[in-house]
């Protein structure tokens, strides 16, 4: 395997042609390739120029870490190995990162609430890995299907959080989450999340860049954060008395530190914006009075609803959030211009979605919110419940 002393100004330790992120996602020729999440999340990786990734199996998302220790014995990833569990992947990811690697990793469900604690270490260190979530269920009795509870516990961590509808966003997602991840003014951690199964296992066509062009290389001395440094954060504030003691001195220094955080997650918007074309997509109806506010799969079906409810005669829209953490506010409330109903359909039972927009919108637009109709524990969501749903709710007492 190449080393990564073999790294050029134009070319990488294996032997891929450097471009920046806007070549890789907006300008370079693509291809039609047939593949699952988990192999496009490959892909993503091989184009990526990883300098460390560690992982730990679980389901859905073992195959893409196996398919990620593939890519280093192929010479694309610098380092890779496997953690002893959950919690100590996270430790070795954030050790990895705050060391100045690009960094990446992945888990699912169990998995992730097993390693909780480092999630808002990771963002408290200002370290900008990633990981990619395959969510799935957590509830007991245990299972392994489809969910996105889990993403109820990270939206406070302090890390971004994408997601992805299907394998061509998770490609591109991924892929420009480093980018806008190690940004000097934004320089956290960004999950990018995808409903488990319904993407890790599903194939779909996908358009790829060819596979002899990567992302130029994380620069850490470009960073806010200089890597591991005795006499500087993140050195210093995992080990600085004045911070862990009780004093007026340690409240100021952590309070304003939990804003920074907050405050950097917002200002990744700019990015964002440009490398997704936009944190919401809209399609459907314009000029619709009814709304579905959606991520993920849930996107999928509401799009299948909307078509069903258009042959009816009923116009309505589908406003999907590409990012969570930012939350795209200023954007939702223009996509909301006239609507009287929004519905957010989820794979969840508590409805952590229709919470955010409901929190987010309150005060701000007249409308009527409605927290669902939501599924969990493998549960599929057709577009006759969505289509129910919505009919009980505009006429009451009519049905469907």
């Amino acid at each position: 395997m190449s080393k990564i002393t073999d790294m050029t100004k134009t070319h990488n330790w294996s032997g891929q042609k450097l471009v920046s992120i806007d070549h890789m996602l907006f300008e370079a020729p693509r291809t039609k390739h047939f593949m699952t999440g988990s192999e496009v999340l490959k892909e993503a990786v091989k184009r990526a120029t990883v300098d460390a990734s560690v992982s730990y199996p679980i389901t859905p998302q073992s195959e893409a870490a196996h398919l990620i220790g593939e890519l280093w014995a192929e010479g694309y990833v610098g380092v890779y190995f496997r953690g002893e569990n959950e919690f100590g992947v996270m430790s070795e990811v954030a050790g990895c990162s705050m060391a100045g690697a690009r960094t990446i990793t992945t888990t699912s469900g169990p998995g992730t609430l097993r390693a909780m604690e480092n999630f808002a270490q990771w963002s408290g260190t200002r370290a900008p890995m990633q990981l990619v979530l395959m969510a799935r269920g957590i509830n007991s009795p245990l299972t392994i299907q489809p969910d996105n509870l889990e993403v109820q516990y990270l939206l406070e961590t302090g890390c971004m959080i994408w997601y992805a509808e299907n394998v061509q966003e998770l490609f591109d997602m991924s892929l420009a989450a480093f980018t806008v991840a190690e940004q000097p003014d934004v320089h956290v951690p960004i999950i990018t999340a995808v409903d488990g199964f319904f993407v890790s296992h599903t194939r779909e066509a996908v358009e790829l860049p060819d596979d002899d062009i990567a992302l130029q290389p994380y620069d850490p001395y470009a960073a806010p954060l200089p890597p591991i440094d005795s006499e500087m954060p993140p050195g210093r504030f995992l080990r600085d008395p004045f911070v862990m003691k009780s004093n007026y001195i340690s409240y100021a220094t952590h309070a304003s530190w939990q804003w920074e955080i907050r405050s950097a997650v917002e200002r990744s918007k700019r990015y964002a914006r440009h490398l997704l074309n936009g944190l919401v997509h809209i399609t459907g109806n314009e000029d619709a009075e009814i709304a579905f506010v959606t991520c993920g799969t849930a996107s999928n079906q509401a799009k299948e609803g909307q078509r069903e409810l258009e042959k009816l005669g009923i116009k309505s829209k589908v406003i999907k959030l590409r990012t969570i953490r930012p939350f795209p506010e200023e954007e939702l409330i223009e996509a909301l211009e006239g609507v009287k109903y929004v519905f957010v359909p989820e794979f969840n039972v508590v409805g952590w979605l229709a919470n955010e927009v409901k929190a987010k919108l309150y005060g701000k637009v007249d409308v009527n919110i409605h927290a669902g109709p939501r599924v969990a524990g493998g549960m599929s969501l057709p577009a006759e419940a969505i289509i129910q749903e919505v009919m009980e709710v505009v006429n009451p007492g009519k049905g469907a």
